[in-house]
């Protein structure tokens, strides 16, 4: 018998790392899609970054000890580390007006968001 679950049978905090995560999915296109370097881009890229370091950081206080783990840290937690640095080191680029870098990073977030 399939297993279907609703929102309120998850724990809040996986809640509110799928409400982040969703909502950083949602605002990363459009953020891409904006003109570049306007108000509402640098807006809604702050807003992606916040959601995504918010995703990350939630996803530390879900564990796992069925699956193969370390201290109930499973290998997808791999991810949390990845995107913490990702956006870290989007933000370095953008503390340093690096263009550049800051495009082939958010590429680079994207495609592993898409993927």
């Amino acid at each position: 018998m399939p297993h279907s679950a609703s929102l309120a049978s998850l724990s809040p905090v996986v809640v509110v790392h799928l409400l982040l995560a969703v909502a950083a999915l949602v605002l990363g296109p459009i953020a891409l899609n904006l003109r570049k370097g306007s108000r509402g881009h640098r807006a809604i890229g702050y807003a992606w970054v916040t959601l995504m370091i918010g995703a990350a950081l939630s996803s530390v206080f879900i564990r796992d000890f069925r699956l193969p783990n370390l201290f109930g840290y499973t290998p997808i937690h791999i991810l949390t580390v990845v995107t913490l640095v990702g956006v870290g080191a989007a933000l370095f680029a953008i503390a340093r007006r690096d263009i550049v870098r800051l495009r082939n990073i958010v590429r680079l977030r994207n495609m592993g968001q898409r993927g």
